[in-house]
Parts: C-alpha cells; sequence; structure tokens
C-alpha cells in the first residue's frame, strides 16, 4: 500500500472530499474557491458602513450590484445599477419604563428612505434622535408613547405607541416584534404589513398571526410597534417602465417567452402549526435500572421507564 493511500484511509469522508477538490484544483491550474450561498446571512446588493456609534446622519453605503464582497464574484444576476440611496440607521430598541408614567417622544419628521420599502419617522425624547419605522397615519408632529410595563388590565394604545404583547389587547395589529426580549425587533418590517394577536398562550407566551398566516408564540415581554406599516401602496403600484425598473437597482431579465406549468397553479395548503419561540421547559424522565443475576441463565432486565 502506498503512502497516498495510507493517508486517506485516516481521513473523514468531508476530508477527502476537500482534498479532492483541491487537487482536482491543481491539476487544472485552477483556484478553488467556495461559492457563497444564497440566503445565508449576507447581502449582495449593497454594504452600509456603519460608525461605532449610533448617529441620526445618512449613512454611506456601496454597491455590490449582485456579486459577492470577498470574491468578487457574479452571485445574483439580476442585481445592478439603480440609484445610490443614503442609508438611514433605524434604532430597533424600543424600550420603556417598567414601572410609573411611559416615555413620551415626538415624531419630528417623515421620510423616504431608498433602500427600505416602509418609511422611516425621525423622533426625539429630550435631547436624543433616533429613526424608527413609521406606521401608516403617522404625522410629524404626533406624539408616541414607549412602555415596558404590563398591567393588569390592557392598555389602550395608540398607532405607533411601544408595548409589550401582553400589554396589549385580543386583535391589535402590530408590528416590529421582537423574537427574543430586549434583542430589538426581528418579525415584520416591510412596507404594508402587521401582524395580529390572537389569543394567551400558556407559560406567558402571547401566540400572533404573522403576515404570511403563521402563528408564532412569542413571550409576552416582546416589545412591538402598535398599528400597520407606512406605504402601504407599495405592493399594489406599478413599477411603469424599464427605466424606472432600472433606477431601482434590477437588471433586465431575459425576454424570451416561457410557457408555464402547472407549478404556477394554485395550491391550497393547510397552515403550519404554531411556532413556540423561547425555552421550554421539560420534565426529564426518571430511568430506574433493575439488574437481575441468574446462576443458570445469563439474561438481564435492562430499563424501564417511569413517567
Amino acid at each position: 500500500m502506498s503512502n497516498i493511500a495510507r493517508i486517506f484511509q485516516r481521513l473523514s469522508i468531508n476530508e477527502v472530499t476537500n482534498v479532492g477538490r483541491i487537487l482536482g484544483g491543481i491539476r487544472q491550474k485552477t483556484k478553488f474557491v467556495e461559492l457563497p450561498e444564497i440566503g445565508r446571512g449576507k447581502a449582495f446588493r449593497r454594504i452600509v458602513h456603519y460608525p461605532e456609534q449610533y448617529t441620526v446622519k445618512p449613512l454611506d453605503v456601496t454597491n455590490l450590484a449582485g456579486r459577492d464582497p470577498v470574491t468578487g464574484r457574479m452571485v445574483v444576476k439580476g442585481i445592478g445599477g439603480g440609484i445610490k440611496h443614503k442609508y438611514h440607521w433605524i434604532d430597533w430598541k424600543r424600550q420603556g419604563p417598567t414601572e410609573g408614567p411611559p416615555q413620551v417622544e415626538k415624531v419630528i419628521q417623515i421620510l423616504k428612505d431608498g433602500c427600505r420599502t416602509a418609511h422611516v419617522a425621525l423622533v426625539g425624547y429630550e435631547d436624543k434622535l433616533k429613526y424608527i419605522l413609521a406606521t401608516e397615519n403617522m404625522k410629524a408632529g404626533d406624539i408616541i408613547k414607549t412602555s415596558s410595563h404590563i398591567p393588569r388590565i390592557p392598555v389602550r394604545a395608540n398607532e405607533g405607541d411601544a408595548h409589550p404583547l401582553g400589554a396589549l389587547p385580543m386583535g391589535t395589529q402590530i408590528n416590529s416584534v421582537e423574537k427574543y426580549p430586549g434583542k430589538g425587533s426581528f418579525y415584520v418590517h416591510a412596507a404594508g404589513s402587521y401582524a395580529t394577536i390572537l389569543r394567551k398562550a400558556p407559560n406567558n407566551h402571547v401566540i400572533i398571526l404573522m403576515p404570511s398566516k403563521k402563528e408564532f408564540s412569542l413571550p409576552e415581554t416582546c416589545m412591538c410597534t402598535v398599528g400597520r406599516l407606512s406605504n402601504v401602496d407599495h405592493g399594489s403600484t406599478h413599477i411603469g417602465s424599464a427605466q424606472k425598473n432600472r433606477e431601482l437597482g434590477n437588471r433586465p431579465r431575459s425576454g424570451l417567452w416561457q410557457r408555464k406549468t402547472g407549478r404556477f397553479g394554485r395550491k391550497i395548503r393547510r397552515p403550519p402549526p404554531v411556532r413556540t419561540i423561547g425555552a421550554t421547559s421539560q420534565e426529564k424522565i426518571e430511568t430506574i435500572r433493575f439488574t437481575v443475576d441468574r446462576p443458570f441463565v445469563k439474561t438481564k432486565i435492562s430499563y424501564f421507564h417511569c413517567n
């Protein structure tokens, strides 16, 4: 047996695959580079240059035109060109006092952000300024409140106010919902979208209906904003021309006519079951082991599970 065969015997399957790829690249006089995966946490449209501290100054961006920021390879062919927009840094955490009166903020200005679909609101509190997502009927001069207190009786919140899920009544339309308490809003950021509070759940959870018609069970201390997000007509507004589509940063698609197949038909499926977010307490099953050694029969009684 040769030395190379002995080395391959000691390697695992993944290591052998990687070695084969590297050797194949050397044989073809090409450098092996792993291709990036779409939807794995990378954005191929732009890079936002964030400073160290939060600021309301519009941030500079670098357009990628569908290329990977590390390798420079073309990944998404439908992205490219477009008007370069500044990025408004959204403060995703809306934390208020847990006791006493709520924190009062004033809406200063409503802006259109070219890097997102919903409009942006500049709000101020004392000597601090920040950007939040604007709701449907929010306008300059409005007063919004933020509180992290969960009272015994549900509050009657106005549009734009931020409260925990457990403090709002059933049927309330909400947006910018946190996935984990204190981590910042994670769900419902698109223009015109909203979630609905359905009912209470055990273990201090609240079940909400997402825009995708899925039901999530979230902790009642997760913060959310009351109301529907702004720019409601975004999804139903026609682009109008090919030039406008290029200004939005979309490359032209293939002009060939293609016959539609059965995959475009209507599909009626039941919604998935409720997804519970957070750690669930599971009782450990006590395992009792009985062993009996018999002199003539070499058998043992193994495990019994007792609830």
